[in-house]
């Protein structure tokens, strides 16, 4: 494996890890009593405050031209990213068999815990998490509610993918791209948090916990997060990065467990197996198809050769006719 394909690799999985750590603070934060659209806002300004030097330092010279298709597609983005699966490939049911393995183990962590593992706790005692964890026990949760709003997510999610991978084609500047998401996704959330939590104390930074969400949320998971994502897509294509997303709550549940002290069950290490396994299935079929496209390129290569020796053998063997029969 080369540095072609150790680079997106690592990218992705700094993205998972980055969007576990977002899932800890966004938690504490919220138990802390703050409003999850105002933390939506805050992360959507401070990701475009962070992406604006990366876009005008690396990109404002290079960049293509931003034209009104290229803007309503990074909007349609800021709201919410497609690639040939090849089915009759070797290279292609796996990475479908993988999918569907990944999928099927992310519905297993998510909707089954079955026995607890006793593996005892984690040595590792965070007095923040404990203090502000006692105040999301009297809160009351809605299963039904949560679970659409999941499944509205990775909708979102899964469009989101398809579009990038379309304006990475015709604009293949991640950093701008990413500014450009940013900016109007802070108007966005701004518009709505505002319409929705209009007390200025709702909007308060001053508790080190919120002010900590939002700017990791911001730098980490939205400037640094699609930076990398968009910047894959463009060189490994929507499904290759978004079979990474099921790594996330297998990294959740190891750290909910080491940082949180919540238990681990056998749905979560079963799910957690299958996520990997179906994870590597579609790294593997990825790596397959494209040693096969490499071949297929060096065949149609040596094809052309021979075709352009066999014709020129046919124009040399004309022009010789032409001098003989006008020798003649």
């Amino acid at each position: 494996m080369d540095m072609a394909d150790v680079l997106p690799f690592l990218a992705m999985a700094i993205v998972q890890f980055g969007y576990a750590g977002m899932n800890i603070t966004s938690k504490l934060a919220m138990d802390s009593g703050m409003k999850p659209l105002v933390l939506v806002g805050y992360r959507q300004i401070f990701a475009t405050i962070a992406m604006v030097p990366f876009a005008y330092f690396f990109e404002w010279k290079t960049r293509p031209k931003i034209t009104m298709s290229l803007l309503l597609q990074i909007f349609i983005c800021s709201l919410t990213g497609q690639e040939s699966v090849g089915i009759k490939k070797t290279s292609g049911q796996a990475k479908l068999l993988g999918t569907i393995v990944c999928v099927g183990g992310a519905m297993l962590l998510s909707f089954y815990h079955g026995h607890m593992i006793n593996i005892g706790e984690s040595s590792i005692h965070w007095n923040y998490a404990d203090s502000t964890g006692s105040s999301s026990t009297d809160k009351k949760s809605n299963l039904v509610l949560g679970s659409l709003f999941i499944i509205a997510s990775a909708v979102s999610w899964a469009i989101w993918f398809t579009v990038q991978a379309k304006v990475s084609l015709k604009f293949p500047a991640p950093y701008t791209c990413t500014l450009l998401m940013c900016f109007m996704g802070s108007i966005e959330c701004g518009v709505i948090g505002i319409g929705a939590n209009h007390k200025v104390s709702e909007w308060s930074l001053r508790s080190p916990g919120r002010l900590i969400a939002a700017l990791y949320a911001g730098i980490v998971c939205s400037a640094l997060a699609f930076s990398l994502t968009s910047w894959s897509i463009q060189r490994k294509g929507a499904l290759y990065v978004s079979v990474f997303s099921p790594l996330l709550l297998v990294i959740v549940a190891v750290l909910s467990w080491a940082l949180l002290h919540e238990k681990i069950y056998v749905g979560t290490a079963v799910g957690s197996i299958l996520i990997v396994a179906g994870l590597y299935a579609v790294l593997w079929g990825k790596d397959k198809e494209l040693k096969e496209e490499i071949e297929e390129t060096k065949v149609m290569k040596i094809g052309n050769k021979e075709w352009n020796n066999h014709d020129l053998e046919l124009q040399l063997h004309a022009i010789s006719n032409g001098n003989r029969n006008a020798a003649s």
